[in-house]
């Protein structure tokens, strides 16, 4: 009983340790003694000013010390941008942008992030810059459009840099001016960012104590003891960020279009239009957040009506093959037109590969439809002709024309009344030579 009782004291008290544990670490987490750290890597999409802002609440709620974005991108929208932008100098939480691992590069519209985040670090070997637009298509902007487009993200970058001197804005205005781009050393000694570090410890490390201005609030960074939060994408995020691949988006686009079509050609199922329809969508959401020649869609349904011609009117081949340069050239037009960036190019062999990959599925299904109609039929009546089978009842002559021969034979597993010019034994093989109502003409089969 004692032993009992002291079990039961003990359990409690360690209850009442753990209790204790987790809300000194809810404590913890409410007087801010974290920073959630994000990683992303890729093209500036919708996804993406998704997740910092999803992020930035959650820091909020948990009155987080800061939010550490480890970034990696070669640019992106410019409109998604300045939505990210404003999401950054709107909350309370201080904002870190680090231009990490080693290799990595802010650019073009990565670039105007790294302005807009209250600190600002870069891993060596980094690169951050070259921020002249361009238009949706990818192209060069017409001069006055250019201009103004120009003056105003320059007019942005001098709002998010004065506060870190003239060097720091006479920089980031040939970002956009002159597409200058600058290693993390250069870009240091300009006053652009804040720290060069080599990892996320050292970051934290050198911009601890460091004097921010937050909402107009001076705010002095204490990193020293803090937990170290990974805050990531979610599933629905991570998918839709990666359809800003344009292999991705190309093989969207090949897969929809083929399934409209199985649909199309043999209706009354669901599958194969679902998959379609939704493939098409994902690959149009795709589109919307890289830059795109949409006149490659054109070429690309002029593609596919090719493709479908030579399953309806099977030939040659030659409008597969046609169907398929006419993709290829669909795809290259759509993502590889002149100025587009190189984050939303399609490499060679992959636009190859998607359009000798489509071609050759429509080639398989001619080639299995001819097939089918040199095939002997295997059901009905022109299934029979053909047949082999043996006899199970002689055919022997008949009473009313001494010429003709009846009997039984087993053929395609059932057993017919059969007739022939010639007797034939019981047990003999024979092949059948026509079908007159429920009787087969037979002969016997050479041995």
């Amino acid at each position: 009983m004692i032993l009992i009782k002291r079990s039961v004291r003990f359990s409690l008290a360690l209850l009442f340790v753990v209790l204790m544990g987790i809300g000194m670490v809810t404590i913890a987490a409410a007087n801010g003694e974290q920073v959630l750290i994000l990683e992303v890597e890729g093209p500036v999409t919708p996804a993406m000013a998704a997740y910092f802002d999803r992020a930035i609440v959650e820091a909020e709620s948990t009155k987080a010390s800061a939010v550490l974005i480890i970034l990696n991108t070669p640019g992106g929208s410019v409109d998604v941008t300045l939505d990210i932008v404003q999401s950054f100098r709107n909350f309370e939480v201080p904002v870190i942008v680090y231009v990490a691992p080693n290799g990595a590069q802010a650019a073009s519209a990565g670039s105007v992030i790294a302005a807009a985040a209250h600190a600002v670090s870069m891993a060596p070997e980094t690169v951050v810059g070259a921020a002249s637009p361009v238009d949706s298509s990818g192209a060069d902007i017409e001069a006055t459009m250019l201009r103004k487009v120009t003056e105003d993200l320059k007019a942005t970058m001098r709002t998010l840099t004065v506060r870190r001197g003239e060097d720091a804005v006479t920089l980031a205005e040939a970002m956009i001016e002159e597409a200058k781009a600058v290693t993390a050393s250069e870009a240091l000694e300009a006053g652009f960012i804040d720290v060069v570090a080599t990892d996320v410890d050292d970051l934290l490390r050198q911009l601890d104590g460091l004097t921010i201005e937050v909402n107009d609030q001076s705010i002095t960074l204490e990193f020293s003891d803090l937990d170290q939060i990974s805050y990531s994408m979610s599933f629905v995020e991570r998918m839709l960020h990666a359809l800003s691949n344009p292999l991705l988006i190309g093989i969207l686009l090949a897969i929809g279009v083929q399934a409209i079509l199985i649909e199309i050609s043999s209706p009354g199922g669901w599958v194969a239009g679902f998959v379609g329809v939704l493939c098409i969508g994902l690959a149009l959401y795709g589109l919307g957040t890289i830059p795109a020649n949409w006149f490659g869609l054109i070429l690309i349904a002029v593609a596919f009506v090719l493709l479908l011609l030579e399953v309806k009117t099977p030939g040659t081949g030659a409008l597969a093959a046609v169907g398929g340069l006419t993709l290829f050239a669909g795809l290259l037009v759509l993502f590889n037109s002149p100025g587009s960036p190189s984050f939303a190019r399609i490499s060679i062999p992959g636009a190859v590969i998607i359009s000798g990959m489509t071609a050759g599925f429509f080639l398989f299904i001619v080639t299995k439809a001819l097939r089918a109609q040199q095939r002997q039929p295997t059901t009905g009546i022109e299934g029979l002709l053909g047949q082999v089978g043996p006899v199970k009842k002689e055919l022997v002559a008949t009473k009313d024309d001494a010429s003709l021969y009846r009997g039984v034979v087993f053929v395609n597993g059932e057993l017919w009344k059969a007739s022939s010019d010639e007797a034939i034994s019981r047990g003999e093989q024979v092949i059948v030579k026509q079908v007159v109502g429920l009787t087969l003409q037979v002969k016997k089969a050479a041995t």
